[in-house]
């Protein structure tokens, strides 16, 4: 803050001329003019940030970062979920009073004025006699603080800073969100597939134990190699029974996410995943920093807790505040605008003793200065290694599922040759069994491995996100119509007429 002192001067110099104490005053001015505390917003990040990510990638990445994924339906069930979630409306809900909050810090940085409307009856009784009177009032009344250090104004930055982190908050809960609904639809997906997986392997299984009944028939095999194939196809039930529990629980947490009853069905059964586009531009470390919205959180943070800091310095000055009144009073409402009565004062006050209050609230915001700043240092050191634990996750990933194709393929050819061997009578049923074993779960294991590669490029596209614009929801939580199958989008459905 600026104060200008020559002005400042000279109202004093005013005052001072109808004082019968010009000297006081002069001292007075003195003290107030020996501190003035500004804040600081500039606000540097308290580390060294690397120059660049250990890769490049290729297509920019566009704000709403699933539309890369090319998944339509991944794209109707975040239309729905940015418009139903309550979370997101609650974090609404928190800007909208961090901004009422910044508006009602700014207040005291404008004069006061009230008005006053009185009315009185009086009753007197002397000698016997009643006498009655009646009197009116009419007033008006400002009051103003000049804010000399800037205490007002680090109080109204400080709130205004908060509501700009909230809005941040607000940015970085849709991009968390918007993470959770795609990480959730395609563990759905793999689901799927794996109830498809499992339902081909028992259909398999089962032409395998026609062909050892085969062979019991014409006494080529024991009953032991019957039951432990019948033991194979249970287990594929059981595991199938699994994962239908798992497609019912990734079903209602589905539901949850888009604002909608757990029972809802809200996606298609798809068990087939999407092919992942290239790994996406990933800029300079230091635009990550100017762009994610929990970053620039954790800076208007710190910037809030300066100007809070500034504040609780400037309390420890004097305080120069201004009030006027004018009234008019009668006996009758026609005599109301006949006598006037003004005034105006002029109040200086200024901390002596306080037991100390007053240093301790500035250590406090010292401290908490330091703690914000410290918190955001943290936020952009963990900011970054996600996106580097993204990439390495995902190149590893990919790796991983080449050597599972491989393992895949050889298992195929084992199975045929000790297949062929063991209707030769050459090998016994055991090892024909572990192999079948083996590929199985290789096949799942491919798939779920193939997900977890989705969900490594869904952590780099949330670690890499600035947020986009987004469109306020309606509050008509009293006025909201049941739900039913008719009001309900479901992705990839037909609507009716």
């Amino acid at each position: 803050m600026i104060i200008h002192y020559n002005n400042l001067f000279k109202g004093f110099q005013a005052l001072a001329g109808r004082s019968r104490s010009r000297a006081l005053l002069f001292a007075i001015l003195a003290m107030l003019l020996s501190g003035c505390s500004t804040a600081n917003h500039d606000v540097k990040a308290p580390l060294s940030v690397p120059v660049r990510f250990s890769e490049s990638g290729h297509s920019p990445l566009p704000d709403q970062w699933w539309v890369s994924f090319e998944d339509p339906v991944l794209s109707g069930l975040m239309d729905q979920a940015l418009v139903n979630n309550f979370s997101l409306k609650t974090a609404w809900n928190r800007l909208s009073q961090a901004k009422a909050l910044a508006k009602s810090a700014g207040a005291d940085l404008f004069p006061v004025l009230d008005a006053e409307v009185e009315t009185s009856q009086n009753r007197l009784f002397e000698s016997g006699e009643t006498t009655e009177g009646h009197s009116y009032s009419l007033g008006l009344a400002v009051s103003y603080e000049l804010d000399l250090w800037g205490r007002i104004q680090s109080s109204r930055d400080a709130a205004a800073f908060e509501a700009q982190a909230s809005e941040q908050d607000l940015q970085a809960t849709a991009l968390t969100l918007s993470a959770q609904v795609a990480g959730t639809w395609y563990q759905l997906v793999e689901q799927y597939g794996q109830l498809d997986i499992l339902d081909e392997q028992m259909v398999n299984n089962k032409k395998g134990l026609e062909l050892v009944n085969l062979q019991l028939r014409t006494g080529q095999v024991g009953i032991s190699d019957m039951l432990q194939q019948q033991q194979l196809i249970e287990s594929n039930q059981g595991e199938r029974d699994l994962a239908l529990a798992q497609a019912g629980v990734l079903e209602q947490q589905l539901a949850i996410l888009l604002g909608y009853p757990p029972q809802q069905n809200v996606a298609p059964r798809i068990g087939q995943l999407i092919d992942l586009p290239p790994i996406p531009q990933l800029g300079l470390p230091a635009e990550l920093i100017q762009g994610r919205p929990d970053i620039r959180s954790a800076l208007f943070s710190v910037r809030s807790a300066n100007s809070d800091l500034a504040a609780a310095i400037a309390d420890r000055f004097p305080q120069l505040s201004f009030s006027a009144d004018l009234a008019t009073t009668g006996v009758h409402t026609r005599d109301l605008f006949s006598n006037w009565l003004a005034t105006l004062a002029a109040n200086l006050v200024t901390p002596i003793i306080d037991g100390g209050l007053r240093k301790a609230e500035v250590d406090r915001t010292r401290a908490a200065a330091a703690e914000a700043l410290n918190a955001y240092g943290q936020i952009i050191l963990e900011a970054l290694g996600e996106v580097e634990t993204a990439l390495v996750q995902e190149h590893r990933q990919r790796d991983f599922i080449v050597s599972i194709d491989k393992q895949l393929t050889l298992a195929g050819q084992v199975i045929e040759r000790l297949r062929d061997r063991y209707l030769q009578g050459s090998v016994d049923y055991q090892r024909v069994l572990d192999a079948q074993l083996s590929f199985q779960e290789l096949q799942r294991s491919l798939l779920t491995a193939r997900q977890n590669l989705v969900q490594y490029r869904i952590d780099l596209c949330l670690a890499l996100g600035t947020g986009w614009t987004l469109a306020k929801p309606e509050q008509n939580l009293f006025n909201t119509p049941p739900i039913t199958d008719k009001n309900i989008f479901l992705p990839g459905s037909r609507t009716s007429g």
